[in-house]
């Protein structure tokens, strides 16, 4: 009778380790189920040059060129004018890429589906601003401002 015994434990054995296989891999497919989206990348650079703060931090006669330094940074180019006004120019330009990716599994013990979806985006942005400054008591004030702005 032990060879009997032996088998039959060996066929148990067998039975629970499928039976736990089977169970841990339709617990894995069920978790692989889950949606990733994720952004593929940022944008290049980050600036206060931007339109709404150029309208809430320039007004003409009374804005001074350290206020300017302070909230915009350095100028790209630096010019005079016909009328001997210093004329400070900013240009910003942004790439912004965005994308996103999905995928889905789902499983009933062996048979299945799939499916996955991915996308891409990118969009320009570019801003120019050009600032003339005069000089009133020793203080070089804004006395005119302009800015365009474009995305595509």
């Amino acid at each position: 009778m032990k060879p009997l015994s032996v088998i039959n434990c060996l066929k148990h054995l067998f039975m629970k380790i499928t039976i736990y296989s089977v169970a841990s891999f339709a617990v894995l497919m069920l978790g692989a189920g889950c949606v990733n989206q994720q952004p593929v990348g940022q944008p290049i650079a980050n600036s206060n040059l931007t339109a709404g703060q150029v309208s809430l931090t320039l007004k003409k006669n009374v804005t001074t060129q350290a206020e300017v330094v302070e909230t915009f940074g350095a100028p790209n180019i630096v010019t005079s004018n016909g009328d001997g006004e210093e004329v400070w120019t900013y240009q910003k330009n942004a790439t912004v890429s965005s994308g996103s990716s999905s995928s889905g599994y789902a499983t009933i013990i062996l048979a299945g589906t799939s499916s996955s979806n991915s996308g891409f985006e990118q969009s320009s942005r570019t801003i120019t601003l050009i600032i003339k400054f005069r000089e009133v008591k020793g203080v070089k004030i804004v006395s005119d401002f302009s800015s365009r702005s474009s995305s595509f």
